[in-house]
C-alpha cells in the first residue's frame, strides 16, 4: 500500500518550518564564541577551559535521545508533536541567556552553561525531525539546506553582536576585570531574538496529526513498535560487560598515568551505559517493549547500517568543531594579537575578532548550503560532496599554523565554512529518506549522540594531551582539528548512498 504524498511546500513553508533554527543558532553562536571569554574573565585558567565546557556536551548526550523518544510519542492537539519542545526550550534558553552575563563567580557561569545547553538541545533536537515530518521525501534535501542556511545566518548574527556593541561605543573591557558590557548586551539581545524566532515557527506552522501521518506514511505507517526491543531481548550481556570493562580501564588509566581528573567522567559514562544496557536487555527479555530505556537502548543497538557508518563520520567531524569552539579564542588572542591577559585591550580586541571569524565561516556555510554543495552533489553525489567539504575544513584548520595576520585568517574560515555547511546538511539529507517516519525523532536524537560524545572526549582528553605535550602552545589544537577532519573524510569514503553506485 502506498500512502498519499504530503503537500509540496513552497519557499514560504520552508522558511516558516526552519526559521526557529535561526534563533536557536544565535544562542549557540553566543555560547560558542563567548563562553571561553566569560570563563577566563571570571578567573579560569586556559587549562581549565575544557573541564568547564564538559557540562554542555554531557547535557546534549542525556537530553537529545530522551526528547527524540518523547517527541515521537507526543501529540498535544493544536500545539502538535514537536512544537511543544521548541517552545519549552526557547523559554528556558532565553532566561539562561539573560542570566549568564550577570554571573559574578565561575560556578554560576558553569551552571548556567549547563542550563543553556540543555534548553537549546530541547528546542534543537525536534527541529531535525520536524523537517522530515513536514516535507515529502523529494524536498528533504531542500529542507535541510534551508535549515543549514538559517543556522549559518543565525550564527553570523550571534557572532558579530559583541563587535557591533563595541562599534556603538559599549565598553569592551570591564573596569573590574569581569564580563564586559559588550558580552552582557549581546546575550540579552540574543535571548530575545531566540525566543521570537522559535515563536514564529510555532505560530506559523501546523503539524500533521497522527491520522494524517499514517495516511501519508504508506509502508512507513506499518507499526514497527517493539521491533528493535524484541531484537534487544535476543542479545547477551557480553556487550554490556565490554562497555563497563572499558569504563573501568579508563578510570585505571587516569589513576595510573596521572591524567586530567575530568577523564574520570568518560570512564563513568562508559560504565553507566554498560549498566543501563544490561538493565534494558533484562527488561526486554521479560517482555517489556514499551519502556523508554528499552526503546532507546534497542533503537541504539538496532540503528540502520548507513546510520552506523555516518555516525563514525560525525564523531570525527564534531571532534574538530568542538576543538575549534574551545580553543580559537586562546589561539587568536595569543598568536595573532599577542596577549594572554584577559584584562588587556589586545586580548579583548582579539576575542572580538574571533566573533568575526566565526561569523565568516557561518556566512560561508549559509551560502554554500544553498549553492555550492547542491551543485557538487548533483554531479558527484552526496557522499563525495561531503568528503570534499571535510577536506576543505582540514585545510582551513591547518592554515592557522602559518597565518599571523587577522585579515588573512578570514581565508581560513572559508574552508571551515564549507565543511560546516556539509556537516550540517549532507549527513541529514542522506539519512532523511532512509529512516522510518515513526522513529524519526529518536533516530535523529541518537544520531546526535555522535555529535556529543566527541565533544566529551575533547573536553576531557584534550586537556590531558595539551598539558602533557603542549602546556603553553594552544596552536597545536588546530593540528588535532585538521587531523580529525581528514579521518572523517576517510570514513566517509566507506559510506554508500542508495542510488549513487559504489562507495564514494
Amino acid at each position: 500500500m502506498t500512502g498519499r504524498e504530503k503537500p509540496r511546500q513552497g519557499w514560504a513553508g520552508l522558511f516558516n518550518i526552519s526559521f526557529g533554527f535561526f534563533g536557536i543558532q544565535i544562542g549557540f553562536a553566543l555560547q560558542n564564541a563567548n563562553m571561553s571569554r566569560v570563563f577566563q574573565s571570571l578567573g579560569s585558567a586556559i587549562d581549565d577551559l575544557p573541564a568547564l565546557w564538559v557540562a554542555a556536551p554531557l547535557t546534549g548526550l542525556l537530553v537529545q535521545p530522551i526528547i527524540g523518544h518523547l517527541s515521537d510519542k507526543t501529540w498535544m492537539g493544536k500545539l502538535g508533536r514537536r512544537r511543544p519542545y521548541f517552545l519549552l526550550g526557547a523559554v528556558l534558553a532565553a532566561l539562561s541567556l539573560f542570566l549568564m552575563p550577570l554571573s559574578e563567580v565561575l560556578l554560576m557561569a558553569a551552571v548556567l552553561l549547563w542550563v543553556l545547553d540543555a534548553s537549546l538541545n530541547i528546542s534543537m533536537e525536534p527541529f531535525r525531525a520536524f523537517v522530515g515530518d513536514m516535507l515529502r521525501k523529494d524536498q528533504h534535501t531542500a529542507g535541510y539546506a534551508v535549515q543549514t542556511a538559517f543556522i549559518g545566518v543565525g550564527a553570523v548574527v550571534g557572532s558579530i553582536v559583541p563587535w557591533a556593541m563595541t562599534q556603538l561605543g559599549v565598553a569592551n573591557v570591564a573596569a573590574d576585570g569581569g564580563i564586559p558590557d559588550t558580552v552582557r548586551y549581546s546575550f540579552w539581545i540574543g535571548g530575545a531574538a531566540l525566543f521570537a524566532a522559535v515563536l514564529w515557527t510555532v505560530l506559523t506552522t501546523k503539524e500533521y496529526s497522527p491520522e494524517e501521518m499514517r495516511a501519508f506514511g504508506g509502508e512507513d505507517a506499518v507499526d514497527e513498535s517493539g521491533h528493535t526491543v524484541r531484537a534487544l531481548a535476543s542479545k547477551s550481556y557480553q556487550g554490556s560487560a565490554v562497555w563497563m570493562f572499558a569504563g573501568v580501564a579508563v578510570v585505571l588509566a587516569v589513576m595510573g598515568f596521572d591524567l586530567e581528573k575530568e577523564v574520570y567522567l568518560l570512564g563513568a559514562l562508559l560504565i553507566a551505559y554498560g549498566m543501563l544496557s544490561a538493565v534494558a536487555i533484562s527488561m526486554a527479555k521479560q517482555g517489556n517493549t514499551t519502556g523508554m530505556l528499552t526503546s532507546i537502548v534497542g533503537d541504539f543497538s538496532g540503528m540502520p547500517d548507513i546510520m552506523k557508518k555516518l555516525a563514525v563520520v560525525q564523531f570525527f567531524s564534531w571532534s574538530a568543531l568542538f576543538i575549534m569552539w574551545i580553543n580559537t579564542t586562546p589561539v587568536v588572542t595569543q598568536y595573532v594579537f599577542g596577549s594572554t591577559d584577559t584584562a588587556s585591550e589586545a586580548y579583548n580586541l582579539g576575542a572580538n575578532w574571533v566573533g568575526w571569524l566565526f561569523a565568516t565561516y557561518n556566512a560561508v556555510a549559509a551560502v554554500a548550503a544553498l549553492t555550492l554543495l547542491p551543485f557538487i552533489a548533483s554531479r558527484v553525489g552526496k557522499a563525495k560532496t561531503h568528503v570534499f567539504g571535510l577536506l576543505c575544513g582540514a585545510l582551513g584548520f591547518a592554515s592557522f599554523f602559518v597565518i599571523r595576520d587577522p585579515q588573512a585568517l578570514l581565508v581560513s574560515e572559508i574552508g571551515i565554512g564549507i565543511a560546516w555547511a556539509s556537516i550540517l546538511a549532507m549527513p541529514y539529507a542522506i539519512l532523511a529518506s532512509s529512516l522510518p517516519q515513526q522513529k524519526l525523532g529518536i533516530y535523529m536524537g541518537l544520531f546526535n549522540v555522535f555529535i556529543v560524545v566527541p565533544q566529551l572526549l575533547v573536553a576531557t582528553v584534550m586537556g590531558s594531551i595539551m598539558k602533557a605535550f603542549f602546556p603553553t602552545e594552544p596552536i597545536w589544537t588546530m593540528a588535532f582539528a585538521a587531523g580529525t577532519l581528514v579521518i572523517a573524510a576517510l570514513a566517509m569514503m566507506r559510506v554508500q548512498v542508495p542510488g549513487e553506485g559504489e562507495a564514494a
